[in-house]
């Protein structure tokens, strides 16, 4: 770069720099927001042809970042995110010059007519929105067999820690590649089951699924209303929580959001490094979830959860979770989809000619040596239904999920041992509190020989996001396990 400041802090500074670092150089004002987003567009210049985890960049960015040093000079700072880039994920409807398309061809050139609610909290809060990232084509609910992080319009995310060599995770693949790479402060997912704890644990991050009602889905393509949430990605405990504390929110458009039982009082962010291991009761879910790693992956938890005794948690190994072999599908998302997408996309601009999930398929078909590479089995499938959520088979779906998810699932065995956490290893767990409808964030948990991260996961009941960013700062701190990947 040719200004030597911002060159050096290129070289030195940029890598790792959390919010409480950034918002400090602001403050004192040896930097500023607009150099700020010019250092990580250098950044995204130089390393995302190597993971390509990035649609396209804000074109507006370097005007929102001036806009937001001027304000700060004469008003002071909004809070935490005053400044901060931000990238999101292209199926968050953003009203700018960017376009929200869920990774498909087919809506290549929609540009959203308002913002979700998801991005009005981001510019209420003073972010930055940076550009938006590359995912799994319609968050993974296209077809059987489609990699992670690979979509029509996008192409093929790859993990910044084995481009080609590790999964990337999916569906936020773009979000967390680009934060594990330093393209970016934070970055907001999306999950239905495993969208975020997937890509975040891959990819040596912090990631956060709220409970379902903490962050508004106005204005998000869908796949599942029961199942659907945003939420952060980020380098640390404390970063994600300062996102968390900007995303949450009462939307009289978004129905389950009054369950809230706070209405977005809590700062997630405080109280993180004063709060006592002690007091905190673990269980551990073995059977099953621990089959799947290998005997190295095996080892790196049973270190984590060995660092979680010594920092004085109360650690129940073997807790059992009485549905976890249950006859699990994913029936309510095949039906729920095209309800969904359906509204979603007949209140997409005039100029848009796709307007329902048939219009989707056919599309596709049209178009099959651009957009069929793997399929688009599960599209067709949920074109199948009725679209009217009347089906006997989606209630019975619908309610078989909600029982052996909280009654015969998280809620029981939170019971049984008197448990604020239950933990997984990776993202082989999601798929229960995804279908409950419960939060759980991941944390690095250490690096296999080779290379690959591996994360460790803590779920809990409804609305316990408090009680987990505690859990999860307190094994952070205590192991400070992430590392930049070497691009």
């Amino acid at each position: 770069m040719q200004d030597p400041k911002l060159n050096e802090l290129y070289e030195s500074w940029l890598n790792e720099a959390t919010i409480d670092d950034i918002q400090s150089k602001m403050e004192s004002g040896e930097l500023t927001s607009q150099e700020l987003v010019v250092l990580y567009l250098k950044k995204i210049a130089d390393f995302d042809p190597k993971i390509n985890s990035i649609l396209e960049v804000n074109p507006e960015a370097i005007h929102i970042a001036a806009a937001l040093d001027a304000e700060r000079k004469i008003k002071g700072a909004r809070g935490p995110l005053h400044g901060i880039p931000v990238l999101i994920k292209d199926n968050i409807d953003t009203s700018d010059k960017m376009h929200t398309s869920a990774g498909s061809l087919a809506l290549q050139h929609s540009i959203a007519l308002k913002d979700s609610f998801v991005a009005a909290q981001l510019r209420k809060a003073g972010a930055v929105i940076l550009g938006k990232t590359n995912m799994t084509e319609w968050a993974n609910f296209m077809t059987i067999g489609m990699p992670s992080g690979y979509s029509s319009r996008g192409g093929q995310v790859l993990n910044p820690y084995g481009p080609g060599k590790y999964d990337v995770g999916g569906s936020s693949s773009g979000s967390g590649a680009a934060i594990a790479a330093n393209l970016a402060t934070v970055a907001v997912g999306t999950e239905t089951s495993g969208s975020i704890l997937s890509p975040a644990s891959q990819n040596s991050l912090v990631g956060i699924k709220p409970t379902l009602g903490l962050v508004s889905r106005n204005g998000i393509i869908p796949i599942a209303h029961s199942q659907d949430t945003a939420g952060p990605m980020a380098r640390t405990v404390k970063d994600a929580a300062y996102l968390l504390n900007v995303l949450v929110g009462k939307d009289e458009n978004d129905p389950i959001t009054e369950t809230n039982p706070d209405k977005g009082a809590i700062n997630y962010a405080s109280g993180l490094e004063s709060n006592d291991s002690t007091t905190f009761r673990i269980g551990i879910a073995r059977s099953v979830y621990f089959d799947y790693l290998s005997e190295e992956k095996r080892e790196i938890l049973n270190k984590a959860i060995e660092k979680l005794e010594e920092i004085g948690m109360n650690v129940i190994d073997e807790v059992s979770i009485p549905s976890t072999q249950a006859k699990w599908s994913y029936d309510v998302l095949t039906y729920e989809f095209k309800s969904g997408l359906n509204s979603y996309l007949s209140g997409l601009h005039p100029s848009i000619k796709i307007r329902s999930l048939e219009d989707v398929i056919l599309f596709n078909r049209e178009h099959k040596d651009d957009t069929l590479k793997y399929g688009q089995k599960l599209l067709v499938d949920s074109q199948d239904t009725s679209g009217t959520l009347k089906e006997s088979e989606y209630i019975d779906a619908l309610e078989f999920d909600r029982y052996h998810s909280t009654k015969q699932g998280i809620e029981f065995t939170l019971a049984e041992h008197s448990l604020d956490a239950i933990v997984f290893p990776n993202n082989f767990g999601a798929a229960i509190p995804a279908k409950a409808g419960y939060p759980s964030i991941t944390v690095p948990a250490g690096y296999t020989i080779e290379g690959e991260p591996v994360g460790i996961t803590f779920t809990g009941t409804a609305f316990s996001e408090s009680t987990l960013l505690k859990i999860a700062y307190a094994f952070e701190q205590v192991t400070k396990h992430r590392q930049s990947p070497k691009l």
